[in-house]
């Protein structure tokens, strides 16, 4: 039997286009893992679904019929009650660095950032100024850099001080970092209305939560009231750490993620020789 010219085409045809369907499934799903909101709405599209076959296999007719009705119309409420979210997504397809962060910094670049930040927490801490310092990562923020001052300057202490000295204009929004450069200050965010929060906290903390609940972002919080600074990433909030806690925190995850994965590989490694 003779493999035809055509035949090969069309072999490497379907091979492309199921990895262009596997490709689009994987970043729709690494986009609702990185957004809460998204994550429990998909996690309840999925207990509809499972709640339709097993009222279908059952024979609960009156449940099925419900159900039915919520899938025929949900889609339709979901486009509405998410719009802003849906849109997010969309933004993000089109503006988001499809083979990583920003700028992928060097062992003595990530060095300096991450020494000229801490410099300038602990001296924001210390007089009680507040500050809000966002970090870009995988997930682009541009959307919030267009709405905000621009201004691609070299990442400083005294920059940042500067930015959020309380006679500045700009020290009530967020700054932006990309790389080792400060893109926009004045950043304004989404706020969370997560329970999760103290009441007594301040906007800063619910925009910094508000922006790590959407994206893959680190947001850190100098507290004008008490000069505790706080991280929020990945939907979480950590609160009252020390200056070795945000250095070790930012130098760990501004690490490459090769570099990372071949330390979780070295431990690995290093477990299983110790249980030999």
């Amino acid at each position: 039997m003779s493999v035809t010219m055509s035949d090969v085409l069309s072999i490497i045809k379907e091979l492309v286009d199921i990895s262009l369907v596997w490709f689009i499934f994987y970043y729709i799903l690494k986009n609702i893992k990185n957004n809460l909101k998204l994550s429990l709405l998909f996690k309840g599209v999925a207990l509809i679904i499972i709640l339709k076959v097993l009222s279908d296999w059952i024979g609960f007719v009156t449940v099925g019929l419900l159900l039915e009705y919520i899938i025929q119309w949900g889609p339709i409420a979901l486009i509405v009650i998410f719009q802003p979210e849906i849109r997010t997504i969309l933004e993000q397809l089109g503006r988001s660095q499809l083979l990583g962060r920003h700028k992928v910094l060097t062992v003595d670049e990530r060095e300096r950032m991450v020494y000229e930040m801490v410099n300038a927490i602990d001296y924001l801490r210390k007089e009680r100024i507040g500050a809000l310092i966002v970090i870009e990562r995988d997930m682009s923020l541009a959307n919030y850099i267009d709405k905000a001052k621009k201004l691609y300057a070299d990442l400083s202490s005294d920059l940042l001080i500067a930015i959020f000295y309380e006679g500045n204009p700009l020290h009530d929004g967020g700054v932006i970092i990309q790389g080792d450069r400060i893109t926009c200050a004045g950043a304004v965010f989404p706020t969370s209305n997560s329970t999760k929060l103290n009441r007594r906290l301040g906007t800063r903390h619910r925009a910094a939560l508000g922006l790590a609940e959407e994206t893959d972002a680190i947001c850190i919080v100098v507290s004008e009231e008490t000069g505790r600074v706080s991280i929020a990433m990945k939907g979480d909030m950590l609160y009252n750490l020390t200056l070795d806690d945000v250095r070790m925190m930012l130098i760990d995850e501004l690490k490459p993620k090769q570099d990372n994965d071949d330390e979780n590989l070295i431990d690995e490694e290093e477990i299983y020789e110790d249980n030999k």
